[in-house]
């Protein structure tokens, strides 16, 4: 059965919902971030980089056990491993990759560190807020051009791709944005949200969450 490290997080996400659209079997093993367990000698085992999400795939490697850190790379293994959520026509499946680099190297980014400056910093860095806040509606209104031509971020299906960006439009509220001026956007999210495996996903990721 494959495991996955994780916590209720924006990146975490991706991975269950992912493999609930594969209708695979899988455990998650909490990772709570918020109490430093990411930074145990146990987990930076796993992953020198003592962040999650972290898959482990007892099979992945001619029978071996592999491990695998970052979530694109892990939703590229998955898609590929099972044959679904990435084409394998040539132009298609470039515009799923064209969509997981824009999120991998714009928006993720940009909705972290506006979060960051502006709730978590430990002092106020106006600079910073407004420049990562700027980049982060700049980027959404990226992504709402694209989804005013497409059904789905890289096209008509439904792909890696958008499991990757909605891992942290899940958390748009940490990054103090939402959809006033963004409509396609919302109409796609909104849709991806009514999925039975994105559902399923996010119950299973906030179940890590401590009870109070």
């Amino acid at each position: 059965m494959l495991i996955v490290h994780a916590f209720a997080t924006p990146n975490s996400l991706k991975v269950p919902i992912a493999l609930e659209e594969l209708g695979l079997d899988y455990q998650l093993q909490p990772v709570n971030i918020r109490q430093g367990e990411q930074n145990q000698q146990t987990f930076v085992a796993l992953n020198a980089n003592a962040k999650v999400p972290v898959l482990v795939d007892p099979d992945g490697n001619n029978g071996q056990p592999m491990v695998l850190t970052e979530s694109a790379a892990i939703l590229v293994y998955l898609a590929e491993r099972y044959g679904r959520l990435l084409p394998t026509d040539g132009v298609k499946r470039a515009k799923v990759f064209e969509q997981l680099f824009f999120h991998a190297s714009a928006l993720s980014p940009a909705f972290s560190q506006s979060g960051y400056f502006q709730k978590l910093a430990g002092e106020p860095n106006p600079a910073a807020i407004a420049r990562f806040h700027g980049e982060a509606k700049r980027t959404l209104s990226v992504l709402d051009g694209v989804l005013a031509r497409n059904a789905y971020v890289a096209g008509d299906e439904f792909s890696i791709a958008d499991i990757a960006h909605y891992g942290w439009l899940w958390r748009k509220e940490f990054a103090a944005v939402d959809f006033a001026e963004s409509p396609n956007v919302e109409r796609w999210f909104n849709a991806v949200t009514r999925r039975p495996s994105v559902v399923r996903g996010i119950e299973r990721i906030n179940a890590l969450l401590p009870q109070a």
